[in-house]
């Protein structure tokens, strides 16, 4: 039973790192954060999820022993129907980007903090989907330390960049309300559907033994689109002060370090 430690730690530390993030509200008198710093959070945030998508889930993909179709076919097709299920979801869900545009289905009765709440809880599923279908691997090979470890990895590299994420989101909405509890409870709630999606990613994962490469590849479908979609133009924005292009670096070379500790 003791295998099942690891991914209870995972799938409750990017929640709570998350919550720590959330909780800077309460401690920067800025109701917003400069550009330049939000580029910063943004660039490293996007640096970690596009090196998980490729290290920690398309790699492992690759390399699974599946002898109805080639590999590389399954992860094309998986990639291709991630990105097109977090399409879908940013067609349908209103909810705010970079300069208050606003996408999904147009809804006068929401708030501007609740489609801001939403375009950050929408990124945050592949995320948490990613984080339980490696743990999810992990135990259906047998609970193995290695894959474990791997799995415990990931969560880490995603719980590091959830925690400005956590301000990031947090702060805007300060400015919203101008209420710091406010504030903190929709950053925190921002968080909350990652465990859930974790738990769920974790259960296919277990269940259904040939998913495998083809969740991993989904989540990383999931994960670039958000990185190319919204999290680029959001870096790169206002002018070629390069931020964010070198906080996206960083972040790629740190998680992918986190990855190749397990090999």
């Amino acid at each position: 039973m003791k295998e099942y430690i690891y991914p209870i730690i995972g799938i409750s530390l990017i929640f709570v790192c998350t919550t720590i993030g959330a909780l800077f509200v309460f401690f920067i008198r800025k109701k917003e954060i400069s550009p330049n710093l939000s580029k910063i959070f943004t660039g490293f945030a996007a640096g970690v999820m596009f090196s998980a998508s490729f290290f920690s889930l398309i790699k492992p993909a690759l390399e699974s022993d599946v002898a109805y179709m080639n590999a590389w076919l399954i992860v094309a097709i998986s990639i291709i129907l991630g990105a097109l299920f977090l399409w879908g979801i940013d067609k349908i869900v209103p909810h705010l980007h970079l300069g208050d545009k606003e996408e999904g289905l147009h809804n006068n009765k929401m708030s501007k903090t609740s489609k801001m709440f939403l375009a950050v809880t929408i990124h945050n599923v592949p995320e948490g989907l990613s984080v339980g279908i490696a743990f999810g691997v992990a135990l259906a090979n047998g609970g193995s330390r290695e894959l474990l470890l791997g799995a415990l990895l990931l969560a880490i590299g995603i719980g590091i960049q959830n925690i400005p994420e956590g301000a990031v989101v947090s702060l805007p909405i300060k400015a919203e309300t101008a209420s710091n509890k406010k504030a903190f409870l929709f950053g925190m709630l921002s968080g909350i559907v990652e465990p859930i999606a974790g738990v769920l990613g974790l259960f296919l994962a277990m269940q259904i033994q040939g998913i495998m490469p083809w969740a991993l590849a989904f989540a990383a479908g999931c994960m670039i689109y958000v990185v190319a979609e919204e999290m680029i133009p959001e870096m790169t924005s206002e002018g070629h002060d390069h931020f964010g292009v070198w906080t996206f670096i960083v972040g790629f070379v740190i998680m992918m370090i986190l990855d190749c500790m397990n090999i």
